[in-house]
């Protein structure tokens, strides 16, 4: 059956980067149909996992950090909008080596952008969080704007608000082609057919399907979260920091405070140590082998997470080759507005994603400096 409703915009993806943006182009007056092939704040894809880590001092690059400051002006409007606690800040460490990436790339943007932070030799972070056991030469930044959002409740939160302004949404509808037209776009999917003017594609980690004419070269990658049970009980956990520290073989993990009360455990994970996989084929079975590097890695520097394993889960991380985002108008389509690519460090901007999104799609263009995110970059003929 065929559907004549002719929308302003269209978004295929309501993940993370999809809902905000469906949220910021109804907010301002479009349109909005959304399109999503899995159920609301799902589990199936990169969105999931009951928290994230939000930080300003971008170790990845300075080049973020104005697009971080945004997203906190924006993760407080969601906030306040929404009247749900989508974040909270903790503080965050950063560990390792003075000259890891982790440390000094977190000095370098914080000197870069004047950010609020310090740095702590071995014995004072020894003192002041007695939980951490850092190796001989560690050291510490320490940033206390940084925290961690909720994913599953960010993405409800910007549907229910998109929904609010008058976005429609439709979930379980799977798109299965796209194509530009005189005026605009239309979108197939299992049953109709759907035109509109600008189309948003948020495609997460069914980007390589979904944007193959693009020529965006983006790997999927299988990733494990675990929940650690502390010895001696979470309580030492409930006020604490999030981390990333580096390892001497420069293997980042990074944690959590248990956010979710005496009996939730507290998360862990390897960042950027995943297996190659897709959405069909990802081994959503987490292994004991996996679990024990875990929890053997994680006891290193936190001894009291020699804890049993209460839970685990798989996402997906979707990975350009240089780890930055692709943001961008397709640059053959004027009215094909493309975002993908997030390489395993996107959430935290969520909401400036939305934001540019409708930004792009509305006008063409952007004040926000989405320069590094240009996809020609990676595209070679």
């Amino acid at each position: 059956m065929a559907h004549s409703s002719h929308a302003d915009v269209i978004v295929i993806g309501l993940g993370g980067m999809g809902s905000a943006a469906a949220y910021h182009l109804a907010s301002r007056g479009q349109r909005v149909l959304g399109l999503e092939k899995f159920t609301p704040a799902h589990d199936k894809g990169s969105s999931h996992g009951g928290s994230r880590i939000i930080r300003q001092s971008y170790f990845e690059d300075p080049a973020y950090v104005p697009l971080l400051l945004r997203a906190y002006d924006l993760w407080d409007r969601l906030a306040t909008d929404s009247a749900r606690e989508v974040y909270r800040m903790t503080g965050g460490l950063f560990i390792g080596p003075p000259d890891c990436l982790t440390v000094a790339g977190s000095l370098r943007a914080s000197r870069q952008w004047g950010l609020d932070h310090e740095v702590l030799d071995a014995d004072e972070f020894r003192r002041r969080y007695p939980n951490f056991t850092p190796r001989e030469g560690d050291i510490a930044l320490y940033e206390a704007k940084a925290g961690f959002a909720r994913p599953e409740m960010t993405v409800q939160a910007h549907l229910d608000l998109a929904e609010h302004a008058g976005a429609t949404l439709r979930f379980g509808e799977e798109v299965t082609g796209w194509t530009a037209t005189a005026d605009g776009v239309r979108v197939t999917t299992a049953t109709g057919t759907y035109s509109a003017g600008q189309l948003v594609i948020c495609p997460g980690a069914w980007a390589p399907q979904l944007l193959a004419e693009f020529g965006i070269p983006i790997t999927v990658e299988r990733q494990v979260l675990y929940w650690l049970d502390p010895v001696g009980g979470n309580e030492p956990f409930v006020e604490h920091p999030i981390f990333i520290a580096e390892n001497e073989r420069a293997e980042q993990i990074y944690g959590f405070p248990a956010i979710d009360g005496p009996h939730g455990g507290v998360k862990v994970a390897f960042f950027r140590k995943g297996v190659e996989c897709t959405p069909d084929t990802i081994d959503r079975v987490v292994h004991e082998r996996e679990t024990r590097e875990m929890r053997d890695e994680a006891a290193r520097l936190l001894p009291a997470l020699d804890g049993p394993c209460v839970h685990s889960a798989t996402c997906m991380y979707s990975n350009t080759p240089d780890q930055h985002f692709v943001i961008a108008r397709h640059p053959d389509s004027f009215n094909v507005t493309v975002a993908c690519g997030f390489s395993g460090h996107g959430f935290k901007f969520v909401p400036v994603v939305g934001e540019i999104l409708a930004d792009l799609a509305t006008t063409g263009a952007t004040d926000h400096p989405i320069g590094l995110f240009d996809p020609r970059r990676l595209v070679h003929a």
